[in-house]
C-alpha cells in the first residue's frame, strides 16, 4: 500500500484500509487519519459495536461514499477493531480515480 493512500489494488477491485469511530452522532466519512498501520479513510457511524452493527454500518457508508452497489463492499479483517480493512469490487481504476477525486488527493 502507498503510504499516503489508504487502499491497495487488488485483482477485483481495491481493499480500502478504515479507521472507524462508532457511536458517533451521525455517519460521515471525514478525510484521512495517520494510524501505525499507515495512512486511513477515518469514517464515522452511529451504530453500535455490538453484534456485527457498526461492521455492516462502516460498510453501507463505504458504499454510498464512493457510489457503488451495498454488494461490493465487503469486510476482510478488523471485525473486532476500530482498524478494518474492506473489499470493494469493480474497476479498480475507477474505484481509485474516485477515491482521489473524494479526498481532493
Amino acid at each position: 500500500m502507498d503510504p499516503q493512500r489508504p487502499w491497495r489494488v487488488t485483482p477485483d477491485g481495491v481493499v480500502l484500509r478504515v479507521r472507524l469511530t462508532p457511536k458517533s452522532s451521525k455517519d460521515s466519512v471525514d478525510g484521512l487519519e495517520d494510524t501505525a498501520e499507515g495512512a486511513a479513510l477515518k469514517a464515522r457511524v452511529r451504530a453500535l459495536p455490538a453484534d456485527g452493527a457498526a461492521n455492516e454500518a462502516v460498510t453501507r457508508l463505504v458504499a454510498d461514499w464512493l457510489g457503488v452497489a451495498k454488494g461490493t463492499v465487503s469486510l476482510v479483517t478488523g471485525g473486532k477493531s476500530r482498524i478494518k480493512s474492506l473489499a470493494v469490487r469493480g474497476d479498480a481504476a475507477a474505484l481509485t480515480r474516485r477515491m482521489e477525486d473524494l479526498l481532493g488527493l
